[in-house]
């Protein structure tokens, strides 16, 4: 089963009976259709607002930093204290959410935290204070942080395994289409003369409210996950989802499906806690654990430091206005998002191993290369583009991966938990540091600071890609219960 160690023995107050299923198989075997593009559409938009939140902070934050912005907050402050504190509620909202996920199902939560975001960037576009801005800011990431939770592990549960390695990757790296949208709409409302200085940044934050109103709309039919249903006591409900689905897929394929591969004996349970979590991940499964720690922290560093302050190093360097910063932001985010557009399918066929660390550490080295030229003075503001196009081609590609290989190599009943948990670790040690410390090297306008701050990031992606040649699981095409059996199996 893939396990790192001797199998965790089942808890002995399971807190229901027991019950044999044919579900993970029915769903594995399904072939693509229309009720897989709704979850994707329902799911994976969210993260086309948590690109388009970070990227519109990234260009606005010398717009709000000017007089007459109607804020009195430097631009330091924006990219540094407002997205460390904005990361620091991801982290956070991640551990809370990722704990009501496991005990209460996937769907309620990814309407809350979808609620929660949307309540706190509304109140964002009406900051008059700082401390108010940073409030909100933390409180946007808060909700964030609940949705990567809930959502990777419902996406993972109910795609099938042919197709889930491809499908989350691009899923999670569709980020970068709210990035490609945020650098644009920048562009026309830092545009003074079209709206005034005090206006044109408020609505950018208004306008992810309305984008996440019409996601609020679509997600309200996606189901809850047939997998945590059969574990939760709810067996008869995943089978009767199940069965509707199948229906479904039959009268649009025009074709009776396969019968499904096996069944797995499980011991229902209502909840788990904290210390057989604990337990799961770091005494049954430590390489795994390692393996997840590196790839978010490689990923969080770089990118969490690095794209925060990018509309800086165009300001601070090749003096390029904050109102033109959008149109350089927006080719690198279109880099990052045909990366696992484009190399998505390879991590189901080629496979997980070869993929995630070719992909860090061909990211780390481009990077490395582009530091010694930004260090030369070898690099114009088009030119550096250019660069980091290329290396976030692979690193977008990486960074989503660290989501897949989290949410489909522990067991179901942590699944929500473990993503919430190395998200927020990794991201605590990369993406709370890194805004803090890259803001500060940016600011300085020392060119030997950013090299710096460069290198660091493409060393730690390195890192991590030596560590997924190691460690990485073969996953590709196989059932989550075979790649991590579930903790209530009756043995």
């Amino acid at each position: 089963m893939g396990v790192d160690s001797a199998p965790a023995p089942v808890p002995a107050d399971t807190g229901g009976g027991t019950v044999t299923t044919a579900v993970p198989a029915r769903l594995d075997r399904l072939p693509w259709s229309r009720w897989h593009w709704m979850i994707v559409i329902g799911l994976g938009t969210v993260w086309i607002l948590d690109g388009l939140e970070v990227t519109i902070v990234g260009n606005v934050a010398g717009r709000i930093a000017e007089e007459g912005s109607g804020l009195a907050i430097t631009s330091a402050q924006v990219t540094g204290i407002a997205a460390a504190l904005y990361v620091a509620g991801a982290c956070l909202g991640a551990l809370f959410f990722g704990w009501l996920t496991d005990r209460f199902g996937r769907r309620k939560l990814f309407m809350i935290t979808l609620a929660v975001y949307l309540g706190a960037t509304a109140m964002t576009a009406l900051s008059f204070e700082s401390w108010w801005f940073f409030l909100f800011r933390f409180l946007t990431g808060f909700g964030i942080g609940g949705e990567y939770a809930a959502i990777n592990s419902a996406i993972d549960e109910l795609i099938p395994s042919l197709y889930r390695g491809r499908v989350d990757l691009i899923i999670n790296g569709s980020y970068w289409l709210g990035a490609i949208g945020g650098a644009l709409l920048s562009i026309v409302m830092l545009d003074t003369d079209i709206f005034p200085k005090d206006l044109g940044w408020r609505l950018s934050f208004a306008l992810g409210v309305v984008l996440g109103l019409v996601i609020l709309l679509v997600r309200r039919h996606v189901p809850e996950s047939p997998r945590w249903q059969f574990i939760h006591g709810r067996g008869e409900a995943a089978e009767e989802l199940v069965s509707s689905v199948e229906r479904e897929i039959e009268q649009e394929k025009g074709q009776k499906l396969p019968p499904p591969a096996g069944e797995i004996t499980i011991h229902q349970r209502k909840s788990i806690g904290f210390g057989m979590i604990a337990r799961t991940v770091f005494a049954r499964y430590p390489r795994r654990a390692v393996l997840s720690l590196s790839l978010f922290i490689g990923q969080a560093f770089l990118y969490n430091a690095i794209t925060f302050g990018f509309g800086a190093i165009l300001t601070t360097f090749f003096d390029v206005p904050t109102g033109n910063t959008g149109y350089y932001f927006a080719v690198i985010a279109a880099g990052n998002f045909v990366g696992p557009l484009l190399l998505g399918k390879l991590f189901d066929t080629v496979g997980r191993r070869i993929m995630i660390s070719s992909t860090y550490v061909l990211s780390g080295l481009l990077l490395f290369v582009t530091a010694w030229l930004f260090d030369r003075g070898s690099l114009t503001a088009t030119t550096l583009t250019a660069c980091w196009c290329v290396v976030l081609f692979f690193a977008s590609t990486g960074a989503s991966s660290a989501y897949l290989t989290v949410s489909e190599i522990f067991p179901m009943e942590t699944r929500a938990m473990a993503i919430a948990f190395f998200y927020a670790l990794g991201t605590a040690a990369g993406g709370i540091s890194g805004p803090l410390v890259f803001a500060e090297l940016t600011e300085s306008g020392i060119v030997g600071d950013t090299v710096l701050a460069f290198q660091i990031g493409a060393g730690l992606m390195v890192a991590a890609g030596l560590v997924a040649a190691f460690l990485a699981v073969d996953a590709e095409r196989r059932s989550l219960e075979d790649i991590a059996e579930p903790l209530s199996v009756a043995k």
